[in-house]
């Protein structure tokens, strides 16, 4: 026999192999509860498919509202630049979150329908981060809180979010903090409330957009949210489209109209003006 043709291990001699009583990947990452988390309800093969797929989702949207989070703080302490390094890494997840959905479109209608009657009214349109994340970002309607009144956690990190500045609302502050014309009505408005666009604000982005060089972070910060709501909207977009490839126009699992309730989000923006001001330049 050649030996010589023999594959040698690839242990180096100075790797961690004896890990007893040490902390090891597995232990520092949890995966013992992480990968005991996917529970099928039937023996059907693609929901554990579709049960990953919605694991993996839900940790993403923990990021996004980490950064999110991270991104209103520093604005409120007048520092952009990690603002805008939260910002960029929640477009990169967004990214991936809307590769997931080209993951679930490879399950067929006949797919899910093998195990969609076990989910019972089950439905993403509870998931409380998604929702934690819209409110970060201003979507605030206190209709969406209600699915969470059972889970005291849930709904008190919720009615917090909702009654709180979201992302928009920091940013204009930072710009009346600048001494730009934001509106009083603006800035001291019920953050319970979904915001609506004002031609005054417009106007003080215009004035940023013309004269960029003069107000670089904050032109800068104004393409961060942009770029925000841009992946959001291709990420529900590709949502609503796979919901669309696989069920059709079939009433969801949560009691909502599908594909017609998904539509609907298309039409809202975070933040109009910045959209707005794009015509005007």
């Amino acid at each position: 026999m050649d030996n010589s043709k023999t594959p040698k291990s690839r242990v180096e001699p100075g790797m961690h192999v004896d890990l007893a009583g040490r902390r090891s990947y597995a232990d520092y990452l949890k995966l013992d509860l992480l990968l005991a988390a996917q529970q099928p309800v039937t023996r059907e093969h693609d929901e554990v498919a579709f049960i990953i797929i919605h694991h993996v989702q839900e940790l993403w949207l923990k990021l996004i509202a980490h950064e999110v989070e991270a991104a209103m703080a520093a604005i409120r302490a007048d520092h952009l630049p990690p603002a805008f390094k939260s910002l960029a890494r929640v477009t990169r997840i967004q990214e991936q979150l809307i590769a997931a959905w080209d993951v679930l479109s490879t399950m067929t209608p006949a797919d899910y329908l093998a195990f969609r009657g076990a989910l019972g009214p089950a439905s993403g349109f509870q998931s409380y981060q998604y929702r934690l994340v819209e409110f970060r970002l201003g979507a605030k309607d206190a209709g969406m809180v209600l699915p969470h009144r059972h889970d005291a956690a849930a709904n008190a990190k919720l009615q917090a979010a909702l009654n709180e500045p979201s992302l928009y609302d920091e940013a204009l502050r930072i710009l009346a903090r600048r001494g730009l014309p934001v509106p009083k009505e603006v800035l001291d408005r019920d953050f319970s409330q979904a915001y609506v666009s004002n031609p005054k604000v417009r106007d003080v982005w215009l004035s940023i957009y013309r004269h960029a060089p003069e107000h670089f972070d904050l032109y800068e910060l104004a393409e961060e949210l942009v770029d925000v709501e841009d992946w959001f909207q291709q990420w529900r977009f590709r949502h609503m489209k796979t919901v669309e490839r696989i069920i059709g126009y079939k009433p969801g699992t949560g009691g909502s109209s599908g594909v017609g309730y998904l539509k609907t989000a298309l039409e809202h923006s975070f933040f109009p003006e910045l959209w707005e001001v794009r015509t005007y330049l």
